[in-house]
Protein backbone atom coordinates (compact mmCIF):
# COMPACT_ATOMS: atom_id res chain seq x y z
CA UNK A 1 0.00 0.00 0.00
CA UNK A 2 1.05 3.38 -0.76
CA UNK A 3 0.76 6.44 2.08
CA UNK A 4 -0.39 9.44 0.70
CA UNK A 5 -0.07 13.08 2.97
CA UNK A 6 -1.68 16.30 1.31
CA UNK A 7 -0.58 20.10 2.36
CA UNK A 8 -1.05 23.43 0.90
CA UNK A 9 -5.17 23.76 1.62
CA UNK A 10 -6.38 27.06 3.00
CA UNK A 11 -8.35 30.07 2.55
CA UNK A 12 -8.08 32.24 -0.62
CA UNK A 13 -10.22 34.78 -2.41
CA UNK A 14 -11.79 34.06 -5.88
CA UNK A 15 -8.94 34.59 -8.30
CA UNK A 16 -6.29 33.35 -5.93
CA UNK A 17 -4.05 30.43 -6.76
CA UNK A 18 -3.06 27.81 -4.31
CA UNK A 19 -0.60 24.65 -5.08
CA UNK A 20 -1.33 21.09 -3.39
CA UNK A 21 1.14 18.81 -2.67
CA UNK A 22 1.09 14.82 -1.88
CA UNK A 23 4.00 12.97 -0.94
CA UNK A 24 3.90 9.50 -1.64
CA UNK A 25 5.84 6.98 0.46
CA UNK A 26 5.27 3.21 0.92
CA UNK A 27 5.28 0.70 -2.37
CA UNK A 28 5.44 3.35 -5.01
CA UNK A 29 5.64 3.31 -8.30
CA UNK A 30 6.59 5.36 -11.37
CA UNK A 31 3.85 3.46 -13.10
CA UNK A 32 1.09 4.27 -10.65
CA UNK A 33 -1.48 6.98 -11.22
CA UNK A 34 -1.86 9.68 -9.33
CA UNK A 35 -5.16 11.86 -9.14
CA UNK A 36 -7.03 14.23 -7.32
CA UNK A 37 -10.34 14.20 -5.88
CA UNK A 38 -12.19 16.79 -4.18
CA UNK A 39 -15.96 16.52 -1.98
CA UNK A 40 -17.96 19.58 -1.02
CA UNK A 41 -20.19 19.27 2.21
CA UNK A 42 -23.26 17.60 1.12
CA UNK A 43 -22.03 16.06 -2.27
CA UNK A 44 -19.83 13.22 -3.61
CA UNK A 45 -16.20 12.89 -4.58
CA UNK A 46 -15.30 14.11 -7.67
CA UNK A 47 -13.02 13.67 -10.31
CA UNK A 48 -10.38 16.96 -10.47
CA UNK A 49 -6.92 15.51 -12.05
CA UNK A 50 -5.01 12.95 -12.48
CA UNK A 51 -1.44 11.51 -13.64
CA UNK A 52 0.25 8.65 -15.10
CA UNK A 53 2.27 9.47 -18.07
CA UNK A 54 0.28 12.18 -18.98
CA UNK A 55 -2.40 14.59 -17.44
CA UNK A 56 -6.29 14.25 -17.66
CA UNK A 57 -9.01 16.96 -16.18
CA UNK A 58 -12.58 17.75 -15.34
CA UNK A 59 -13.93 19.41 -17.06
CA UNK A 60 -14.76 21.90 -14.14
CA UNK A 61 -11.08 23.05 -13.46
CA UNK A 62 -9.26 22.45 -16.66
CA UNK A 63 -7.33 25.61 -17.79
CA UNK A 64 -7.24 26.28 -14.48
CA UNK A 65 -6.03 23.71 -12.70
CA UNK A 66 -2.24 21.87 -13.82
CA UNK A 67 -1.69 18.51 -12.10
CA UNK A 68 2.37 17.68 -12.37
CA UNK A 69 4.76 14.71 -10.18
CA UNK A 70 7.81 14.68 -9.32
CA UNK A 71 8.89 11.34 -9.46
CA UNK A 72 12.79 11.55 -7.63
CA UNK A 73 10.56 13.35 -4.51
CA UNK A 74 7.36 11.10 -5.12
CA UNK A 75 5.17 13.53 -4.99
CA UNK A 76 2.46 15.21 -6.86
CA UNK A 77 1.34 19.00 -7.30
CA UNK A 78 -2.04 20.36 -8.15
CA UNK A 79 -1.46 24.27 -9.32
CA UNK A 80 -5.00 26.00 -8.62
CA UNK A 81 -5.05 29.09 -10.65
CA UNK A 82 -8.05 30.82 -10.55
CA UNK A 83 -10.22 29.95 -8.02
CA UNK A 84 -13.75 29.99 -7.61
CA UNK A 85 -16.33 29.85 -4.60
CA UNK A 86 -17.28 26.44 -5.92
CA UNK A 87 -13.96 24.87 -5.44
CA UNK A 88 -14.22 25.01 -2.28
CA UNK A 89 -13.87 21.20 -0.78
CA UNK A 90 -11.63 18.63 0.67
CA UNK A 91 -9.00 17.75 -1.88
CA UNK A 92 -8.15 14.00 -1.78
CA UNK A 93 -5.19 12.50 -3.73
CA UNK A 94 -5.29 9.21 -4.67
CA UNK A 95 -3.26 6.44 -5.95
CA UNK A 96 -3.67 3.64 -7.73
CA UNK A 97 -2.96 0.74 -10.94
CA UNK A 98 -5.22 1.79 -13.71
CA UNK A 99 -6.18 5.28 -15.40
CA UNK A 100 -9.42 6.55 -14.48
CA UNK A 101 -11.86 9.13 -12.83
CA UNK A 102 -13.56 6.85 -10.74
CA UNK A 103 -12.82 6.73 -6.65
CA UNK A 104 -13.05 3.27 -7.32
CA UNK A 105 -10.17 2.53 -9.29
CA UNK A 106 -7.63 4.01 -6.59
CA UNK A 107 -6.97 1.84 -3.62
CA UNK A 108 -4.89 4.16 -1.85
CA UNK A 109 -6.09 7.74 0.00
CA UNK A 110 -4.80 10.68 2.04
CA UNK A 111 -6.71 12.95 4.51
CA UNK A 112 -7.25 15.61 2.45
CA UNK A 113 -7.03 19.33 2.74
CA UNK A 114 -9.56 21.85 3.59
CA UNK A 115 -9.64 24.39 0.58
CA UNK A 116 -12.01 27.12 1.20
CA UNK A 117 -12.68 30.15 -1.64
CA UNK A 118 -14.42 33.21 -0.28
CA UNK A 119 -16.25 35.17 -3.12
Amino acid sequence: QVQLVESGGGLVQAGDSLRLSCAASGRTSINYNMGWFRQAPGKEREFVAAIRWNPYYADSVKDRFTISRDTAKNTVYLQMNSLKPEDTAVYYCAAGPYATRTTNGYDSWGQGTQVTVSS
